[in-house]
């Protein structure tokens, strides 16, 4: 757990590199420069929209001829093809004008929300609220943010390394899904369903994780009336510092997993069509809960342990590498933000369905 999010790096400095050698070749004016600029942004988007439309054609037309072969998976309707791509593609273009995203970060959340989208709707609303929600926690309160955290960036701006390490696990979750069970919405029922429903809980718990970690560090970093603590020593330390936590944040932590849970949960009841003779479903909301928890807790340990924290006498604010005027507060050097996260919801991915599979009601 991170005060403030920390890792929002930009894009746009290798463009701006490419368009100065261009301009070397060939003498342009500012002007012409950053039309220039914007073409090569307009086109790359073009290119990388039809890749994703080819993609997701594939998709479709290996489902289809699967289950003409096979006839045991489940085909990719029409419909659901065209939701996956249109909605995602929505999304990413929000967050981009809003500035949750830069262009890597909206590039990368178009392919995580296709796979997550295409896969289950389960699946979707899941992700969807955890960016909504993330993105809207980390705007919230910025004034109070940009004095507390040195990598504060406006809006956010998650590139596309923050978007993998947090929805590859996800990704990759859905990928094996829809190779065991197909696309579509199932109930979680280990009796019957067992791979499917691990995959399932198992998607949900990095989400979750992911959901926990981020409410933490924005809710927490601005709610807290005392300092937070270290998780490893439990002593009192600046509002920054990785591996810190406190109450609030623990608490907001399990509420992030919570609204995930409930969102997933949701779903299920509007999509899913044989409920009544499968295992309960409210789990789902309790597991969102302990994973989002839990998550937090394990993201903080690793901040505490394997990321370096110090504060810089110069801008009075916690540092996440070393400076000639940081004094060392926790962690050494080895882990950053963005690989403390993806560690932390494999961690979770793969805890959280053993926990259910022990504790889940049977019918």
């Amino acid at each position: 757990m991170r005060g403030a999010a920390a890792g929002r790096d930009g894009g746009g400095g290798g463009l701006w590199v490419q368009v100065r050698v261009f301009s070397l070749w060939f003498p342009m004016s500012y002007q012409q420069e950053d039309f220039f600029k914007e073409y090569i942004k307009m086109m790359a988007n073009i290119i990388v929209l039809n890749l994703i439309i080819c993609i997701s054609l594939a998709f479709w037309i290996v489902s289809m001829t699967a289950n003409t072969y096979y006839g045991t998976l489940r085909p990719i309707s029409p419909w659901r093809w065209l939701f996956s791509v249109l909605v995602p593609l929505v999304i990413a273009t929000q967050g981009l004008k809003k500035k949750s995203l830069d262009h890597s970060g909206a590039l990368g959340g178009l392919v995580v929300g296709f796979i997550l989208t295409v896969a289950n709707y389960s699946f979707f609303t899941s992700l969807f609220v955890f960016f909504v929600t993330s993105s809207k926690l980390t705007k919230w309160k910025k004034d109070i943010k940009k004095q507390i955290d040195s990598e504060y960036k406006e809006g956010g701006q998650r590139n596309w390394v923050q978007v993998f390490c947090n929805g590859g696990v996800p990704t990759e979750l859905a990928v094996l899904y829809m190779i065991e069970n197909g696309p579509g919405e199932i109930p979680i029922d280990f009796s019957k369903q067992y791979t499917a429903s691990w995959m399932c809980l198992s998607l949900l718990g990095a989400l979750a994780c992911s959901a926990g970690d981020t409410w933490a560090s924005e809710i927490g970093s601005v709610m807290s009336k005392s300092k937070p603590r270290l998780i490893t020593t439990w002593e009192k330390v600046p509002v920054g510092t990785n591996g810190a936590v406190s109450f609030v944040g623990l608490l907001s932590s399990l509420l992030g997993g919570m609204a995930v849970g409930i969102a997933y949960f949701i779903t299920q009841l509007i999509f899913v069509t044989d409920l009544e003779i499968s295992a309960p479903q409210w789990p789902i909301i309790v597991f969102g809960a302990a994973a989002g928890l839990l998550g937090s807790i394990v993201d903080s340990y690793l901040g505490a342990t394997m990321q370096y924290s110090g504060f810089d006498q110069n801008i009075g604010m916690v540092v996440s590498y070393q400076t000639k005027n940081s004094k060392h507060i926790s962690g050494k050097p080895i882990l950053d933000n963005n690989t403390v996260n993806l560690f932390s919801s494999i961690i979770i991915a793969l805890v959280l369905p053993s926990m259910s599979w022990f504790f889940w009601p049977r019918r």
